[in-house]
């Protein structure tokens, strides 16, 4: 009880022992080798810098061994705010990859304020009021949008497009232009392959090998060089540097409906 309520992972902490280590480190690495390329992906769908990703994988779950309640949840990056960074950051920052991350960062935080307020409030009874329909509407279109907003990296090559239709048209008149790099589609399709016929597998990690036969290959052919197949390139190393980037006040209207629809 009292400030224990609050951090149950500190309670946590002082029970844990010695025996889990070894199990646990089996589900850290299984788990790092899925959230380290979700993370990126998702920044990069979202159209911030990868190493956004990163961050925001790592101190997410930093804070929930510390403040969540339950010790079988996995946290990671989630798809439905791609979406929402694409249509309310993205605009915003006009292709300044400094500006995305200050207002995506304003955006998770004005987010998780809500949420807390939500739940302080006990308002997660105004789920149960939202009909299926809508809720399937919802997550149907943000697979989509991924899934489109991915298919360029897929084939090689990139195209700009206002809107789900424009950039699937877009996409469309770049594949019957002839710009598929035939070797990213390789690659992108083998990782799929691989995937897709170990995911049954208890044994083999079907995602961490296809990541790291996917890198070995790219590294040992020189495929960027030689193919041109496209990479994320040299990270930022350390931690990000503390700065409170100025945000007008005409973008925090747009921020704040975004956070609500969060």
């Amino acid at each position: 009880m009292g400030w224990r309520r609050w951090v149950p992972g500190l309670s946590a902490i002082r029970q844990y022992k010695i025996a889990w280590l070894r199990h646990d480190i089996g589900a850290g690495l299984a788990l790092t080798a899925v959230l380290l390329p979700v993370g990126i992906a998702y920044a990069v769908a979202s159209s911030v810098p990868a190493i956004c990703g990163l961050y925001a994988t790592i101190f997410g779950l930093l804070a929930y061994a510390l403040f969540g309640p339950s010790r079988m949840l996995v946290l990671g990056p989630d798809s439905s705010l791609v979406t929402l960074i694409l249509g309310i950051v993205l605009p915003l920052s006009a292709g300044d990859p400094q500006r995305a991350m200050a207002l995506a960062g304003m955006l998770a935080i004005v987010s998780g304020s809500l949420c807390v307020l939500a739940g302080s409030a006990r308002l997660g009874f105004i789920t149960e009021l939202l009909s299926k329909p809508i809720r399937y509407g919802y997550m149907n279109g943000i697979a989509l949008t991924v899934l489109v907003s991915q298919v360029p990296p897929l084939f090689g090559f990139t195209v700009k497009g206002d809107g789900l239709l424009n950039e699937a048209q877009a996409i469309v008149s770049a594949v019957l232009a002839g710009r598929t790099n035939g070797v990213a589609l390789a690659l992108g399709l083998g990782t799929l392959l691989m995937i897709g016929l170990l995911r049954h597998s208890r044994r083999v990690p079907g995602v961490l090998l296809s990541v790291v036969a996917t890198t070995v290959i790219v590294t040992a052919l020189n495929l960027a060089t030689r193919f041109g197949v496209t990479v994320l390139g040299p990270l930022p190393r350390g931690l990000p540097a503390l700065a409170v980037p100025s945000i007008n006040t005409g973008e925090i209207v747009p921020v704040l409906l975004g956070a609500c629809r969060a």
